[in-house]
C-alpha cells in the first residue's frame, strides 16, 4: 500500500490566446509575446519563447472539438523528460475573431511517441469536484475526453499525430 499525497487543489486554470496582440496570458495572468499564431479550421497553433527553468519554447496546438491542447516542450540541455507529447484536457473556445481561452480540466496525458500515454492529474480532477471547482458534467467530460485520446493514440501506434489525422487534424510543428 502506498501512502496518499497531498495535492493543492487550485480552481480550473484560465488562459488566453490573443490572436491580434500576439499574445499569450498564462494561468498567472502573465502576458508572453507569441511569435507565431496560425489558425486551422479545427484548432489555433501557438509557438512562443518560455523562461521556464525546464524549456526554453514550446509549441501548442489547442483543438476544441477533440477539448485538447497538444504541446511540444523544447527542454533545457540536461534536463530529464519524461514525454515527448504533453496533453492537457479542457474546454478550448473562441471568444471572438481573435481571441481563444482555455479552462483546464486537470486531467494531463504525458505521451511517449510509439511507445505509451500516460493519464495523469485524476486526484486533482476528483478533488476540484469534491470542492465544488468542476462540476459532475464537466468531471465526466474530462474524463470521456482523456479515455477518447488515449484509445485514439495507442490506436495508431502511441502517435499523437497519427491518431489526429484519422481526424481530419494535421499537426505541423516548428
Amino acid at each position: 500500500m502506498t501512502q496518499a499525497s497531498t495535492v493543492h487543489v487550485h480552481p480550473p486554470k484560465v488562459e488566453f490566446f490573443d490572436i491580434a496582440a500576439r499574445t499569450n496570458t498564462d494561468p498567472k495572468g502573465f502576458v508572453r509575446p507569441v511569435e507565431v499564431y496560425r489558425e486551422q479550421p479545427w484548432g489555433l497553433y501557438m509557438a512562443r519563447r518560455s523562461d521556464h527553468p525546464n524549456f526554453h519554447y514550446l509549441e501548442s496546438w489547442v483543438l476544441p472539438e477533440v477539448s485538447l491542447r497538444v504541446t511540444r516542450f523544447h527542454h533545457n540541455p540536461g534536463v530529464d523528460r519524461w514525454q515527448d507529447i504533453y496533453v492537457d484536457i479542457g474546454e478550448f473556445t473562441r471568444q471572438s475573431a481573435t481571441l481563444w481561452r482555455s479552462i483546464d480540466h486537470y486531467l494531463d496525458l504525458l505521451v511517449r511517441t510509439g511507445r505509451d500515454v500516460r493519464l495523469v492529474d485524476v486526484d486533482e480532477l476528483l478533488l476540484a469536484h469534491a470542492d465544488g471547482l468542476i462540476d459532475a458534467a464537466q468531471a465526466q467530460g474530462a474524463i470521456e475526453h482523456a479515455t477518447a485520446a488515449i484509445d485514439g493514440i495507442a490506436a495508431n501506434g502511441y502517435a499523437i499525430e497519427a491518431w489526429l489525422a484519422t481526424l481530419g487534424m494535421t499537426l505541423t510543428w516548428r
